[in-house]
């Protein structure tokens, strides 16, 4: 056998496993060879053999052997020994290094470990890590030495004012420069009631008086949050509050801005007395309605100075440092739709009452005191700013909503109008404003008596607004008697039902879209629609049982039949059939006709063509009843002006706003843009006009005719008599009028819409009576001067819907000796039938509302009055007056 392919002798006690631990311990880097290497092929095999003389030695076992091994290596990772007669061989080879340092020299960071292999060799030991973690704590500490050291208290005067708002005409004159000017009273902290300080305290930071003016805990949590890019909550002490809000120009919520506030309340905390930081506080927070510091928000809320507040009211105003725009009872529905009176009342009373559980249970307030508040103090009216009274509130009111309601478009929120500095142009023409106003206070002197009439006249308001067609501009508007006295804003958002004025939209939907083949299932009828001609004939009959469109008795979710009537319980057209075109029915306002209209197009059509017009869909109600057509819904003033103003432009709808522009001291912060939809066609949308023409020259709205120009327009009563509107346009400007009674008084929660039967010393109020005088009043002098624009001549439209009726029963000797006696003869007498009894035409819940003279205006009015329970439902007359519907009362359309 060759020598290369010999088996090699096996060494002795421990193996081969235990000679080449001992091989590997004596070498570094490549194997050198042991001592007393021969260079033959068994001689690589002899770690198990001692050098000298060839005698042979022999181990005990494996660990024997492993000792031997480290013995001769001298220890761990020792180089081996020089080689006979010849130099210390280089680890890894002739001239090179190994991966161990060189011998005797030690890295200060021992990273990667020597003599650690595999995953050990990436372990940090924990001197490394322990002596990392010192040094980064170290160095946090120095920075925050050297930051403490360097920061300087801020100088309270220069951040703690705030600029004025300047608000412009649309001429570009000035109307008022208020809305971020500091209203504050700087006052001792002895003139700060002790109740005030510890309500604070109990509520902000029950650790004031012994803390270093920043809470750890609340900071970590702040930053943590921040750095999940959540807002920062829960870490702000009475201390911090007030160097942000009087100290720091940066209101940014950032990490580098929280850091320097922690910084300067640090430094606040240990140089300021806890008595100068609280009286620092309380005389810079901002505690809403436009008062900063406790002296002005005393005199704001309560009309008093701050010295004379009790338990109660202290624990009130701490409330509204949460947040004055979601606690203060008067609400704030222009910023923000959901803050209203009745939310924000229930949310400050539980804010309050939770502050004084903390003052008792933190010794600060006798259980007895407390004991005597359990209800929120009486407030007064918001508006104490003489600079606001008339009109003017009312105009920055909706500048300031459509502002903030848009921030994403405008960039300008709540804060930015706090803080001021802004030149805020509107679209409000200062002439137009005064002689709406005028006109409305004009009837209002000449006609509403409430010390002559306590019981008719007393709570009559009157709201108002006018739109430019062409732009969407809002140029007018009257919210109310006084902005200082009367806080309601009466053009935005009033909850009035809104009656036969909807009816429009109902002729609209029918034109664009048509009435559904009665002869189809529901998803054909679809699709095969016929386009309504104004010619077309719809029962104009008192009491007419409404059917859907193919024809079966239209019946609520009780089984009970639908029984339209007619204002005065009057039928139109000649019996039996009392057919009469839509034109006459908007003439004369005739219910039933609109309201079978509006099933056989569909309620989903008629919403959906109201929307389109520029109505929002919050203010729209009773959708899913008969009645949906004939005014059940609560828009405001400015969005039915605006809806009116799409026909008044052929179909084209844009949104109404009431800001053009928006500069500071950097330039120009926001410009609007007039965006322009396609609501109907020019031939829907100018029939529809020829139609109302129709209303003002021989109609219920004649009152509204004008001297030198065309006008279109239509009145609107509602059930019980509880408002009634005027609505009209001509091709440059389009307004509409509003009256109702209201107590909304600040104690009168369930804010009740009143009848007005007897009101003005009329039998009845009527859109055709007050609303249509002051609109005409109004626009005579609005449009004096400007050159008068046709309307344009409407296409053909449609087919004749019904002119081939099928005859319908007469009814029988026995019916017509039943019937009551009809009203006085009137000039469509020959046109009408004998009214019948309510036991031959009332079925179901239609009942309670027929007979009498409760019935609404003579110029139709929502006259079908459900069950109680089906009354919430549609969208009740008697509502709260918190009703949607505002250009700001709900998301811009």
């Amino acid at each position: 056998m060759s020598e290369h392919r010999r088996k090699p002798p096996q060494p002795q006690g421990g193996g081969r496993a235990a000679a080449r631990r001992g091989q590997a311990g004596s070498s570094s880097g490549r194997r050198a060879a042991p001592r007393g290497a021969t260079g033959s092929p068994s001689d690589s095999y002899g770690s198990g053999y001692s050098g000298s003389g060839g005698e042979e030695r022999q181990y005990g076992g494996r660990a024997e052997a492993r000792r031997a091994a480290q013995r001769s290596s001298g220890g761990r990772r020792r180089a081996p020994e020089p080689a006979r007669g010849g130099r210390r061989a280089a680890p890894g080879g002739p001239g090179g290094r190994g991966r161990g340092a060189p011998p005797g020299k030690r890295r200060f960071i021992d990273y990667p470990r020597a003599g650690k292999y595999g995953v050990g060799r990436w372990l940090p030991s924990w001197k490394l890590v322990s002596g990392l973690f010192l040094a980064f704590f170290g160095s946090l500490v120095a920075v925050a030495g050297i930051g403490y050291a360097m920061v300087g208290t801020p100088k309270v005067d220069e951040t703690a004012e705030a600029q004025n708002n300047v608000y412009y005409w649309s001429n570009g004159t000035e109307m008022v420069s208020t809305g971020g000017e500091t209203n504050r009273q700087i006052i001792n902290l002895s003139r700060i009631p002790k109740a005030m300080r510890n309500a604070v305290i109990s509520q902000e930071n029950k650790t004031f008086k012994e803390d270093s003016g920043i809470d750890p805990k609340g900071i970590a949590r702040a930053v943590l949050n921040m750095a999940k890019g959540g807002e920062t909550q829960g870490g702000s002490t009475i201390t911090q509050q007030y160097v942000k809000n009087a100290m720091l120009n940066d209101q940014s919520q950032t990490l580098s801005r929280k850091f320097k506030e922690i910084l300067v309340s640090v430094k606040v905390g240990a140089t300021w007395s806890k008595d100068d930081i609280m009286a620092g506080y309380l005389n810079s927070a901002y505690y809403g309605r436009n008062a900063y510091g406790i002296q002005a928000a005393a005199r704001a809320y309560f009309d008093k100075d701050a010295i004379d507040l009790d338990e109660g009211e202290c624990a009130f105003l701490a409330a509204m440092l949460k947040g004055a725009t979601y606690y203060d009872p008067a609400g704030s529905t222009s910023i923000d739709p959901a803050a209203t009176p009745k939310a924000n009342s229930k949310r400050a009373l539980v804010q309050m009452q939770d502050t004084l559980d903390k003052m008792v249970e933190y010794g600060h307030l006798d259980p007895q005191v407390r004991a005597k508040y359990t209800g929120l103090p009486a407030v007064k009216n918001p508006r104490l700013n003489t600079a606001l009274s008339g009109q003017i509130g009312y105009l920055v009111d909706l500048a300031n909503g459509y502002l903030v309601n848009n921030s994403k478009k405008t960039g300008i929120t709540e804060r930015s109008l706090r803080e001021g500095g802004l030149s805020i142009y509107t679209t409000f023409d200062k002439k137009k404003v005064k002689e709406l106003e005028s006109a409305v206070t004009t009837v209002y002197k000449k006609n509403i008596k409430p010390k002559e009439r306590p019981k008719t006249d007393r709570h009559v308001q009157f709201g108002g607004a006018s739109v430019d067609p062409a732009t969407g501009a809002i140029r007018a508007c009257y919210g109310g008697t006084d902005a200082t006295e009367h806080f309601t804003n009466n053009c935005d958002v009033t909850g009035a039902q809104v009656g036969s004025t909807f009816k429009p939209f109902v002729l609209a939907a029918a034109m664009k879209w048509g009435v559904r083949d009665k002869d189809l299932g529901p998803e054909q009828a679809q699709d095969e629609r016929t386009q309504v001609s104004p010619k077309s004939l719809y029962s104009g009959k008192d009491r007419l049982k409404i059917k859907d469109y193919r024809g079966e008795i239209w019946r609520n979710g009780k089984g009970e039949e639908w029984n339209q009537v007619n204002d005065g319980d009057e039928s139109y057209g000649s019996p039996p059939l009392y057919q009469i075109d839509l034109r006459e029915a908007m003439r004369e306002s005739v219910n039933s006709a609109f309201v079978q209209l509006g099933m056989d197009v569909g309620l989903d059509r008629v919403k959906e063509a109201a929307m389109d017009a520029g109505l929002l869909e919050n203010s729209l109600t009773g959708t899913d009843y008969p009645s949906f057509s004939i005014g059940t819904s609560q828009p405001s003033a400015i969005r039915m002006a605006g809806a009116y103003a799409t026909f008044a432009t052929s179909g084209k709808q844009r949104s109404p706003f009431s800001v053009t522009r928006v500069t500071d001291k950097d330039g120009e912060k926001f410009r609007h843009e007039t965006e322009t939809e396609t609501a109907f066609t020019p031939q829907v949308a100018d029939n529809v006009t020829d139609v109302l023409k129709t209303v003002v020259e021989e109609g219920t709205g004649s009152n509204a005719q004008l001297s030198d120009r065309e006008v279109a327009g239509k009145t609107g009563t509602t059930d019980g008599n509880r408002s009634a509107w005027f609505v009209g346009y001509t091709p440059q400007l389009s307004t509409a009028i509003t009256m109702f009674r209201l107590d909304d008084n600040e104690k009168n929660q369930n804010r009740e819409f009143l009848k007005m039967f007897g009101t003005g010393g009329q039998k009845k109020i009527h859109g055709a009576s007050f609303p249509s005088v002051i609109w005409h009043d109004y626009m005579e002098q609005a449009l004096k001067g400007t050159k008068p624009k046709p309307f344009p001549t409407p296409e053909p439209i449609g087919e004749v819907i019904n002119e081939i009726p099928t005859p319908t029963p007469i009814p029988t000797p026995s019916q017509t000796e039943e019937a009551s006696p009809t009203p006085s003869p009137t000039p469509s007498e020959s046109l009408t039938s004998p009214t019948p009894t309510p036991t031959d035409t009332c079925f179901g819940f239609q009942c309670n509302d027929i007979g009498g003279s409760d019935n609404g205006g003579t110029d139709g009015g929502v006259t079908s009055t459900p069950t109680p329970t089906e009354t919430e439902t549609e969208g009740n007359s008697n509502g709260n007056g918190n009703g949607n519907g505002g250009i700001f009362g709900g998301p811009s359309g």
